[in-house]
């Protein structure tokens, strides 16, 4: 949770920095940089669900082959999906001369498309030391060493404030590059990450100790990594296509309520910390628990975490709600409209944080016991059917607004914490083969 939180400081004070450019010149050209930065953001988290098809079936298998006492194939398994996400980031790179079609296609203004362009452009050349640090961590996390990873996540997040601090404004006799610094700055720290960890990795210093360069290189273990992350790579992927046309419905409504929207997303990621924390906790543990053949303490742990995640993300976006109209315009809600639809958005999203843990936790717990075609039919259900499907007949034949839009969110959540608690239930999940 403390990585993720400082995660989330970070995107909290890099958005507050590009914000300030509207300080520096108008309020406009700060909601520009904002929506630009935030929508590049948006599409470049495409590459991590990407990612996911590898970084899943990392976190499962190394987890097994720890909970079994087979340290030597959880190097292997570390080697052979290294290798693998270095190929798919290099093949996601293909996408940097179409970074502003991506950006336009989010139906904005000109000029939010050209620096969002820009942005993205920048952090799509960093997509492989991104790729190598999030194997990494995830699979030092299936191991149990989540230290490692915080440190190392400490380490990048300041790179990237200070890179913030010096590239977006031009400070320290560096040139001013606005939006373009922001996504530099975010690069580097993927940058710097990546060497610590390749570095610490060649050392023979990391949690799973280091064979042979080639050893395991195997097809079958690809097959086996990949077998448990494609289908949360597919959700992943449906899950961001999901997002792109639900903003296009939000987008509908003019300029305002996507800034309003992309700004309440930023400050409640506080909350989304403690999920993603508690989403690791119950992969891994789940995972150690099945590999040493303990069922029934692999089910204490998911359900456990699903119900520490429901009280703290309960109680975290509770505090949010409650700071709503201070915090907003913080993050470059400009104008009385962006912000009280800022606060609107806040608060529906914030009473959906308790349905939100339920599947952070239990989609976790499912994943580490390697059954992740469950959470896809989830999601696809949630997202399509109640979120779109509830937008579409909001707006097509109820002719309802964009607060009532955002009303389908409740739907979607609670649509997914049902089916995925169902599941966990019903202990199908521990027979699936990895």
């Amino acid at each position: 949770m403390l990585s993720f939180a400082l995660q989330a400081a970070v995107s909290f004070v890099s958005t507050i920095i590009v914000a300030g450019l509207g300080s520096l010149e108008d309020p406009e050209v700060g909601r520009n940089a904002v929506a630009a930065a935030s929508i590049a953001g948006q599409v470049h988290f495409v590459a991590f669900a990407v990612l996911a098809a590898v970084t899943i079936g990392t976190t499962a298998l190394v987890a097994r082959a720890v909970g079994g006492g087979d340290w030597r194939e959880a190097d292997r398994v570390l080697r052979v999906s290294t290798f693998a996400a270095c190929g798919l980031a290099a093949a996601m790179m293909l996408a940097i001369p179409f970074a502003g079609a991506l950006v336009a296609a989010f139906g904005v203004e000109a000029e939010v498309v050209r620096l969002g362009g820009q942005y993205l452009r920048i952090l799509l050349w960093f997509n492989l030391p991104m790729a190598i640090g999030i194997v990494l961590s995830s699979g030092l996390r299936g191991a149990g060493d989540v230290r490692t990873p915080l440190l190392i996540g400490a380490l990048m997040n300041l790179v990237n404030l200070v890179g913030h601090w010096i590239l977006v404004f031009g400070n320290a006799g560096a040139p001013r590059l606005g939006t373009a610094g922001s996504a530099l700055a975010t690069g580097l720290s993927f940058l710097a990450g990546a060497l610590v960890y390749v570095a610490l990795w060649q050392r023979d210093e990391l949690a799973v100790e280091r064979g042979p360069w080639l050893e395991g290189l195997s097809r079958e273990r690809l097959r086996r990594i990949l077998r448990i992350g494609v289908p949360t790579a597919a959700e992943q992927f449906a899950f961001q296509i999901g997002l792109f046309l639900f903003l296009r419905v939000v987008a509908g409504f003019g300029t305002e309520p996507v800034a309003a929207y992309m700004i309440g997303v930023r400050i409640l990621s506080f909350s989304f910390v403690p999920g993603l924390g508690f989403s690791t906790a119950a992969s891994t543990l789940v995972g150690q628990h099945l590999g040493a053949g303990e069922v029934r303490m692999a089910a204490r742990s998911g359900w456990r975490a699903a119900g520490a995640a429901a009280a703290v993300m309960a109680a975290a976006g509770l505090a949010i709600i409650g700071v709503a109209p201070i915090v907003a315009s913080w993050f470059g809600a400009t104008g009385r409209q962006t912000v009280d639809l800022t606060v609107v958005f806040i608060y529906i999203l914030g009473a959906a944080q308790p349905l939100m843990a339920v599947e952070y936790a239990l989609g976790g717990a499912l994943r580490g016991a390697g059954d992740t075609r469950f959470p896809l039919l989830a999601i696809l259900t949630g997202l399509f059917v109640f979120r779109l499907g509830g937008a579409a007949l909001v707006t097509g034949v109820f002719g309802g607004g964009v607060v009532a839009v955002w009303c389908c969110l409740l739907a979607d959540y609670t649509v997914k914490a049902l089916l995925l608690a169902w599941r966990f239930a019903s202990g199908r999940w521990q027979d699936v083969r990895v």
